[in-house]
């Protein structure tokens, strides 16, 4: 006899999501236009605000993740979600510049506010350890705010050539072309155990403490004999290898996170996720040893662009005057709301500059004593560094082999190959 087939159950095929509509959080249809239908959490705090009394911690967190599901734009397939983090840098930014133009004392105390609330912004995220996109956003729309203040109330004055206006916009692009291969590959590290079931000639098997299952080991180790796990990660930790061009020992470390052994001077970034290698800071994304030369010429482009812009501007609205006189004496520049605006501009844009301009010159200090910035401040931590001008300078001693060397090494870094020894990594 014939085995008879089973016939498959099919499945119920979806309906396709028209461009307005999106399955929410908790997996239900949902569409746009009920954006402010079903609001129990929004109802019971405005309920507990009118009422003076306070609203509950927990009834914040819904409120928010209500909003951040419910905030969509209509696309194709269905509507897209937008991070709700880059909303307000672009309607506060233009309200805020707007409202210091109207006075000399709306813009001091505005243009003071706003790094400090920035500041505070930046402590609470990395606080928290939250992805935020919030910084990405503000500086890009500051440099495309700032761009069509100067199309719209500078150019038309008529002291600003074609030239320069393509110079400055030749700046701009390159400063969005550096900041685009900075937000590349930092230089992720990935685990060895989770992409090769095979173990090869370079890996080992060691016993875990169940004692039955096998995981395999890491590039570099003793293939000879069997280890438990924590006489591996000891031996790990423990051991050191000298390189032929590398004056001091150079130690693996083990993250515990990712199941895989750090080279040296890698780092676990606590916001990213994951360890990258030679990892420098995370700011608008993480600086690692694939992009930090990108985040610096994207830094010194933009230096370099900005004190441009600002030196058109004012020879444009403060004519006659010296650059650093017409920042700060400039008569009749609130004559005019054109005028008044463009000075607000210059003067956000002076503080931003300033801004980038010190992280610059901690970045090419650091460069220059073959430290990254997280080896700055676990230096400081640990007091184990050496301060030089009021801790401007912090050389660890244990990388630094002369200026001339650390900038070649600097301007070398991310032609290796994929694997390399750990020693080299310095």
């Amino acid at each position: 006899m014939k085995p008879v087939k089973k016939k498959k159950t099919e499945e119920p095929e979806l309906e396709p999501l028209c461009c307005c509509e999106y399955i929410d959080r908790n997996g239900e249809k949902n569409h746009v236009a009920a954006c402010l239908c079903d609001c129990q959490d929004l109802d019971e705090g405005c309920d507990r605000w009118l009422s003076c009394k306070s609203v509950r911690p927990e009834t914040c967190e819904r409120i928010t993740d209500t909003i951040s599901d419910r905030l969509r734009i209509p696309w194709l397939r269905g509507a897209r979600k937008v991070n709700i983090s880059i909303v307000p840098p672009l309607v506060l930014l233009p309200v805020f510049l707007h409202v210091a133009s109207w006075h000399f004392l709306l813009g001091a105390v505005v243009l003071i506010s706003l790094p400090v609330l920035a500041l505070w912004y930046y402590y609470l995220t990395h606080r928290r350890k939250e992805q935020t996109l919030f910084f990405l956003s503000l500086g890009l729309f500051s440099l495309g705010y700032m761009y069509y203040v100067f199309l719209r109330e500078v150019v038309p004055k008529g002291r600003v050539g074609p030239t320069q206006l393509a110079l400055l916009t030749f700046g701009l692009f390159l400063i969005l072309l550096a900041l685009y291969r900075a937000k590349k590959d930092p230089g992720y590290l990935s685990n060895p155990v989770g992409n090769d079931k095979t173990p090869s000639n370079s890996q080992i098997e060691c016993p875990i403490k169940k004692g039955q299952e096998k995981t395999k080991g890491f590039p570099g180790t003793d293939t000879s004999g069997s280890l438990n796990n924590r006489t591996l990660k000891d031996d790990i930790k423990g051991s050191s290898r000298v390189g032929l061009d590398s004056p001091v020992k150079v130690k693996e470390d083990w993250c515990a996170k990712c199941q895989l052994v750090r080279p040296a001077r890698a780092w676990h970034c606590r916001i990213c996720g994951i360890c990258v290698r030679r990892m420098d800071h995370h700011c608008v994304c993480c600086v690692g040893e694939s992009n930090h030369q990108a985040f610096i010429l994207a830094l010194l482009i933009f230096l370099l662009t900005s004190v441009y812009g600002i030196s058109l501007t004012l020879n444009t609205i403060c004519r006659d005057r010296s650059l650093f006189t017409a920042l700060f004496y400039c008569p009749g520049v609130y004559a005019n709301y054109s005028s008044a605006l463009s000075f607000t501009c210059v003067w956000y844009s002076v503080i931003i500059t300033a801004g980038m301009a010190y992280i610059f010159l901690i970045q090419l200090i650091n460069i220059s004593y073959n430290v990254t910035e997280r080896e700055v401040q676990q230096a400081l931590r640990q007091k184990t560094g050496r301060r030089l001008l009021c801790g401007l300078i912090v050389d660890t001693g244990q990388y630094n082999r002369g200026f001339l060397r650390n900038w070649y090494q600097f301007s070398t870094l991310g032609t290796h190959t994929a694997h390399i020894p750990a020693e080299d990594i310095v």
